[in-house]
């Protein structure tokens, strides 16, 4: 198969050519780099090693800062950005600048050294999604941020230096271009079509049942028709909701709930690969977009990008997402 597919969204071409994953080396099996518990500063024990802790779910009649927590958020000891300070933007002769204000956080996701998300209990990996939640509530109020950003890296090839289960969080005084590039493209959809984009990719997947590869009662995801990377998977709401922070406790206990599946699917399939996820949400002064739905991507690195990727903005993808969408749901 090759083919060129068009993204619903932003309108970003991709090519899909199967005949590209015969080549010698087509995946490359990264494993996961380990540090030892001793050295963590996530592990229980350990928590004067990371600033103080701003938020944390933990066992009843134990103390800030010690261990006896389930997840804990503390600001990150080596910020991208620095919440001290005014949004200051100026010239730099033909040049725009803007002082580097934002807050940056790590959620350490579990006590446990060693465990995926797909590992926890329930109750437990719901903690995770709940505390994105919380501080999004929380950072809103700064009216200095535009955009919060929740992101996760899993193994050194997808940008982690700690292998401790964790995630990060950055709010930022402007909205990143590849948001900006959503909400342009789904809102010139919404206003052709008088229907949200995402809405109606959901809709149409479900009815398809070629690229979707496991739902509940409040979520689904799916392998996108115009897939950038072999397995990348998408994890939309069933209900219409453009901004994170609006998800309800039943929801949030669904959402953990199918992020464990398909993260023990993708483990299974492709041997523990690296892999990012990332939470797509409304702008903070934006809310309440018919145009817009949040959404979760999850994209393992099991493919480089080269040099015409770089200079064409296309992406060659060598798993057709219906081959990968079935692979994973038989697995």
């Amino acid at each position: 198969m090759r083919e060129f597919r068009r993204d619903p969204v932003i309108g970003r071409w991709v090519i899909i050519s199967s005949e590209r994953a015969k080549r010698p080396f087509a995946f490359v099996k990264y494993e996961r780099e380990k540090n030892s518990q001793e050295e963590c500063p996530f592990c229980w024990g350990n928590e004067g090693f990371t600033p103080p802790e701003i938020l944390a779910y933990r066992q009843p009649g134990t103390q800030k800062d010690t261990p006896g927590w389930w997840v804990r958020v503390v600001p990150n000891k080596y910020p991208a950005l620095r919440v001290e300070g005014d949004v200051i933007k100026s010239a730099d002769g033909i040049y725009d600048k803007i002082t580097a204000i934002g807050a940056h956080e790590v959620i350490i996701e579990s006590q446990h050294h060693d465990k995926d998300i797909c590992d926890l209990e329930p109750q437990y990996a719901e903690y995770i999604f709940r505390a994105y939640r919380d501080r999004i509530v929380d950072l809103k109020r700064d009216i200095r941020f535009e955009y919060i950003l929740i992101f996760k890296n899993c193994g050194y090839l997808a940008g982690a230096t700690l292998s401790h289960p964790h995630s990060q969080l950055i709010a930022m005084p402007m909205i990143p271009v590849r948001i900006k590039q959503e909400l342009a493209g789904s809102y010139k959809y919404y206003e052709y079509k008088e229907r949200c984009v995402f809405c109606d990719i959901i809709n149409f997947e479900l009815s398809q049942s070629k690229r979707n590869i496991i739902e509940n009662d409040d979520f689904v995801a799916i392998c996108p028709y115009a897939s950038r990377f072999p397995f990348e998977i998408w994890v939309l709401p069933k209900r219409h909701c453009s901004s994170y922070e609006a998800i309800t406790d039943s929801e949030l206990r669904s959402l953990a709930s199918i992020i464990q599946v398909v993260n023990k699917k993708l483990n299974l399939a492709l041997d523990n690969p690296p892999y990012n996820y990332l939470l797509h949400t409304a702008p903070l002064k934006q809310q309440n977009l018919e145009h817009y739905h949040w959404h979760f991507e999850v994209i393992p690195k099991i493919s480089n990008v080269g040099g015409f990727e770089w200079g064409s903005g296309f992406y060659i993808n060598p798993v057709p997402p219906e081959e990968a969408a079935k692979f994973l749901r038989e697995i």
